[in-house]
């Protein structure tokens, strides 16, 4: 299956983060400091948040009774709540706000809500990794942290009390954010200089299927980084299956390191339990499917699909739900931009 361009919307400034409410309702976070929701069936903004830092994520905890949701914003978590009748709120509307960074320097750079909407993962440029508990706001650090920033962070499905990261430090670490400890992790080492020139593999996106518990992380040197250690069988589809004692989500013969494209893979995203897009700083996306198996000796990625973002110059940030992409950036004149594609 492929994707078509189906439209283009700019608002004033670069796009910086995007995440669905559901299939219909985008949001978008932008450098300056707004965030916007948007109908994907009108492409009208619904609601919108102004005069806050430069937005570096969004997540909604729709387990609430009226939608609330949470934005970074510099080192704070800003809450707010999408019931109220008021179109267009600002940092006086926050119905809760948290400082998460350590210092004015220590920028949040993404967090992301529980499947039951009780727990709140953070990261930091300072390359420390939390939990807020949403019921009593109490926030709890790991012991240990990455050495650099610490680009992204998501719980691990069917691991009540489990997470994983990755840092600009080129390491993968896996958390029980109960203990605060670290149980396991993965090093990604740089790749062979080309041309003279080294890049180091800063990480940007790590995501988890939530139906099989594969991870993948993309690197500043274009490489992809998939892990099936932990992945749960698909053979028995609709039958509770028992949970491993240990997730081997970055178990190293469980891995397949790719060269996917010639710049940063900067976005990722799962469009089934075994197939995910990736999308290059310059508007490269290509969707992928994992194959085989690492018992078997056969483990593979497949290029399935590949596409060009049509007005983006650069690429922040990818979404996908419904059979949609979303793809978000800046133009050349710095504008911000949202490009929709459509299953086709």
């Amino acid at each position: 299956m492929g994707y078509r361009h189906h439209i283009t919307l700019t608002i004033p400034a670069q796009v910086s983060c995007l995440s669905f409410i559901d299939a219909c309702q985008l949001l978008v976070g932008s450098d300056d400091g707004s965030v916007r929701l948007y109908g994907l069936d009108t492409y009208k903004v619904l609601k919108a948040i102004r005069g806050l830092g430069p937005i570096s994520s969004v997540a909604f905890q729709s387990q609430s009774p009226a939608t609330q949701l949470w934005v970074a914003a510099g080192r704070q978590a800003l809450r707010f709540s999408l019931g109220t009748d008021k179109l267009v709120l600002t940092s006086s509307d926050a119905l809760q706000i948290l400082d998460i960074g350590v210092d004015d320097d220590d920028n949040v750079g993404e967090f992301t809500i529980n499947v039951k909407g009780t727990k709140m993962a953070f990261c930091t440029d300072s390359g420390s990794v939390g939990v807020v508990d949403l019921e009593t706001n109490e926030v709890a650090r790991m012991k240990q942290s990455h050495n650099s920033v610490c680009g992204s962070v998501r719980f691990i499905p069917g691991r009540p009390s489990e997470l994983v990261s990755v840092g600009y430090d080129h390491a993968l670490l896996h958390f029980d954010f109960m203990q605060r400890s670290m149980l396991s992790r993965d090093d990604l080492t740089a790749a062979p200089p080309s041309s003279g020139v080294s890049l180091s593999p800063r990480s940007y996106s790590l995501y988890r299927c939530h139906q099989l518990g594969i991870l993948a992380a993309g690197t500043a040197d274009g490489r992809l980084y998939v892990g099936t250690g932990g992945e749960k069988s698909s053979e028995a589809s609709g039958v509770r299956q028992r949970r491993q004692r240990k997730w081997k989500g970055l178990k190293i013969d469980g891995r397949i390191i790719a060269d996917v494209a010639e710049g940063p893979v900067v976005a990722l995203a799962f469009t089934e339990a075994r197939e995910l897009l990736t999308c290059t700083l310059l508007g490269k996306v290509t969707q992928y499917r994992i194959c085989g198996s690492a018992a078997g000796g056969t483990l593979k990625l497949e290029s399935q699909w590949i596409g060009e973002s049509k007005n983006t110059y650069k690429v922040n940030s990818i979404a996908f739900s419904g059979g949609s992409i979303v793809i978000g950036g800046f133009q050349e004149d710095g504008k911000g931009v949202i490009e929709v594609w459509s299953a086709c």
